[in-house]
């Protein structure tokens, strides 16, 4: 069992006896202060700089790497939207509605793998699938790396990150994803009641967490301090060829129709939801995880009828409502031209 999950279940334990709710519980305060977001992990093979995390900003910002210049990572990931796009399915710079949901970038320096169905194997291998993608951004490994050489500000923003390396498709890789682990979730209501203060959340949203850890069973993958085991699940809802990580592992009876298990940061403000946003509210997701979806061989067997209440689903609500920060304002770079 992952610890994250060990320690969401002991925790939920103790707030279902009713112990953690008081503040004179000092083992269930311990417990909730686990929830804190630790330090951003940078791998040993992309350490963090200053001058990295600068040009992947700007880098992230960038209409250049679209083949039009009419697109930029930011404009399926905008830091006003809690960083995806507000929209059912992605739109491509081409102005076609794409398959799946774009993805929040919320905590992603915690997520083992990347993508819906897993494609990215860490966070240096994703840019170039949508930069190279024809229905994305649809440009080209060369391109990117022609526009960049002939720019004099990118030239000395890679001088400064990357001394004595040149241009290249690792360096801007490694940029993006530098700045891309800088993208954490601002404190929400939920941290500063894990940290002892128990004005902070609600009634309601205290009994939704125990409805999360308890009968409803959420947190058996949405657990952590970004909600999410990094997991692929069949939840019971996709249908026909839209199989999930079954793509990549076509051999595997439990990943048909498994997608990524996500970060409920900010969840609140990220409506609609599911991979292909096909569910309008929160209060639809609740309908449908406790109808169990379709029974099938593939499906979770973390999935099934739950018989919540009319007041449990609404506890669970209030909980999830806790978990979105205040929003924060964002500066936009200056490009170098």
């Amino acid at each position: 069992m992952r610890p994250w999950r060990l320690l969401v279940v002991v925790l939920g334990c103790l707030l279902a006896s009713g112990a953690a709710h008081s503040p004179s519980a000092p083992q269930g305060v311990k417990l909730r202060g686990l929830y804190r977001v630790g330090a951003i992990p940078y791998p040993s093979n992309d350490p963090y700089s200053p001058a990295k995390a600068k040009l992947g900003r700007l880098l992230f910002f960038e209409p250049l790497l679209s083949g039009a210049g009419n697109y930029s990572c930011a404009s399926c990931h905008s830091p006003t939207l809690s960083w995806a796009d507000g929209l059912g399915r992605a739109v491509g710079s081409t102005g076609k509605t794409l398959s799946l949901r774009a993805p929040t970038l919320l905590d992603v320096a915690w997520s083992p793998v990347l993508g819906w169905d897993g494609k990215f194997r860490d966070l240096e291998h994703v840019a170039f699938g949508p930069v190279t993608s024809p229905d994305n951004m649809n440009n080209t490994e060369a391109e990117v790396l022609r526009r960049l050489r002939a720019i004099p500000g990118y030239i000395e923003a890679f001088a400064a990150a990357f001394p004595g390396q040149e241009i290249s498709r690792t360096r801007v890789e490694e940029a993006l994803a530098t700045f891309e682990r800088t993208i954490v979730a601002s404190d929400a209501p939920f941290d500063h009641w894990v940290r002892g203060d128990e004005a902070a959340i609600s009634p309601a949203a205290k009994r939704g967490f125990d409805v999360f850890n308890g009968k409803a069973g959420c947190a058996n993958c949405h657990s952590g301090p970004s909600f999410s085991d990094g997991s692929f699940q069949d939840i019971g809802s996709a249908t026909g060829d839209d199989i999930g990580r079954a793509r990549l592992f076509p051999n595997s009876n439990k990943l048909h129709y498994a997608f990524k298990v996500p970060t409920l940061r900010d969840v609140a403000r990220r409506a609609p939801y599911m991979h292909d946003g096909s569910v309008p509210t929160l209060e639809a997701v609740i309908n449908l995880y406790d109808k169990g979806g379709i029974d099938r061989p593939s499906r979770s067997e973390l999935i099934y009828p739950l018989g919540l209440t009319l007041q449990e689903k609404a506890d669970l609500v209030a909980f999830l409502q806790t978990l979105t920060g205040a929003p924060r304002s964002y500066d936009i770079p200056v490009l170098p031209r």
